[in-house]
């Protein structure tokens, strides 16, 4: 029987990992200058973490999530999105605690689940890059996390990038747009989409999020939340437009916008990009928000929160769709060829000490003959090429070839074991 990867998931191999594997390693020195470290929570948490924080009434809750009832009959769910482990994991381990700086300052990398219809771009495993940012109120803090994604993708070779921005204000602006909301929609009900009429009382701002058509053209003319901010959540609101214009950070206000989780407040935001491969329009590659409740709700302190994720699959498709060549770390400093069933020991020997002075090495494990070994050290863009065969073994000698120049020396073999570092220094600038 001939086995298949599950429905929505993708094997990531050896090439198109090492693209991953840059991504990532950009992501982390970025996050790093703007002080943030790494965090690892697990795969799956308490059923009751995801549906308290996403919302009773969103598609990840009532649509999407992978859960099931472990052998103690816990209600376990596979982790849909990343902020809410993070929450709990900041409440259970008291991060909130005047021993740590403020704001607290997280990222993570790694897989998520939902149980949704594959598409290019979009699985049912899927990886996320995410920042949180724990204890500030201060709208600074928003907007640097805005800043820090725009600097990744500036890094990785994007252009056209644009903000979107919207605030859902403190809670006086949502209760009042809540009811005006619902006074809108209610004598449409009817005419909504079944998902919509069941939010509409429970939480009418997820019928703005309706990609349904039965929808929309309700939406299209829906009351705007600017219109029901309180004084100080407008005043907040002009804080951070102001920064993002003192930034030079380029922007829009899409009053529409209210992001698919339900912790969030204040500042929600969506970073774009104009792709040639995605046609005219921009296209979201990056979603976030400040959220003031979520770390309270979760069992903690009344402290808010601020971050953002990224879809790993999307940013790297249209990271190739873009013909960004990204600067994958593919070469072989060393390869050895061995002539000879008597050179094993030696080839043995030579690759570990290379491997030891901290070079990329390689050598031949299939006995081919030397014409098929030279063949993959070209292949493999190998920077220096040692060959050992009975004649250099009666020699105590190794040929080194330096590929670049074409350059050939012969080396002892005693002094490639003792200091090959050295050794291959010398030849290499030599």
């Amino acid at each position: 029987m001939r086995y298949q990867r599950p429905k929505g998931t993708a094997d990531i191999l050896p090439g198109d990992s090492a693209k991953w594997e840059y991504v990532e390693k950009l992501a982390r020195k970025i996050f790093h200058q703007y002080g943030y470290q790494g965090i690892r929570t697990p795969l799956f948490e308490s059923y009751d973490i995801f549906a308290r924080s996403a919302g009773d009434t969103s598609d990840v809750v009532t649509k999407e999530m992978y859960d099931f009832h472990d052998k103690g009959d816990r209600h376990i769910a596979l982790r849909p999105e990343g902020t809410a482990g993070v929450v709990r994991a900041f409440n259970e381990n008291k991060l909130y605690g005047p021993e740590y700086p403020k704001p607290y300052k997280v990222y993570y990398v790694g897989p998520m689940f939902r149980y949704e219809r594959p598409q290019s771009g979009r699985q049912r495993e899927f990886h996320q890059i995410g920042v949180e940012a724990f204890g500030s109120d201060n709208p600074a803090t928003d907007v640097e996390v805005i800043a820090m994604a725009l600097q990744l993708f500036t890094k990785l070779g994007l252009t056209d990038l644009r903000v979107a921005v919207n605030t859902l204000g403190d809670q006086k602006s949502r209760d009042d747009y809540r009811t005006a909301l619902i006074n809108y929609l209610k004598p449409h009900y009817d005419e909504l989409s079944e998902d919509s009429q069941e939010r509409l009382e429970k939480n009418p701002l997820r019928v703005l999020d309706s990609k349904d058509p039965r929808d929309q053209k309700f939406v299209a003319d829906a009351p705007s939340i600017l219109d029901y901010l309180t004084p100080e959540a407008n005043a907040r609101f002009e804080q951070v437009k102001q920064m993002l214009d003192v930034l030079g950070i380029d922007y829009v206000v899409d009053p529409d916008m209210v992001r698919g989780l339900d912790y969030y407040n204040h500042t929600i935001f969506e970073v774009m990009v104009k792709a040639k491969s995605l046609g005219n329009g921009y296209t979201t590659i990056c979603g976030g928000g400040r959220y003031s409740g979520l770390v309270e709700q979760l069992g903690g302190p009344d402290l808010s929160g601020v971050g953002f994720g990224i879809g790993e699959e999307r940013l790297l498709l249209l990271l190739n769709d873009e013909g960004i060549q990204l600067p994958t770390d593919d070469h072989l400093d060393v390869y050895v060829v061995g002539i000879g069933d008597d050179t094993n020991l030696e080839s043995l020997q030579l690759v570990q000490a290379a491997r030891h002075a901290g070079l990329i090495a390689d050598r031949d494990f299939m006995g081919r003959k030397p014409k098929a070994q030279f063949r993959t050290a070209d292949r493999m863009h190998a920077r220096v090429v040692l060959t050992v065969g009975k004649r250099e073994l009666e020699e105590g000698n190794v040929h080194l070839k330096v590929m670049a120049t074409g350059k050939e020396v012969s080396v002892k073999l005693a002094d490639l074991l003792n200091d090959f570092a050295n050794v291959f220094e010398e030849h290499i600038e030599g």
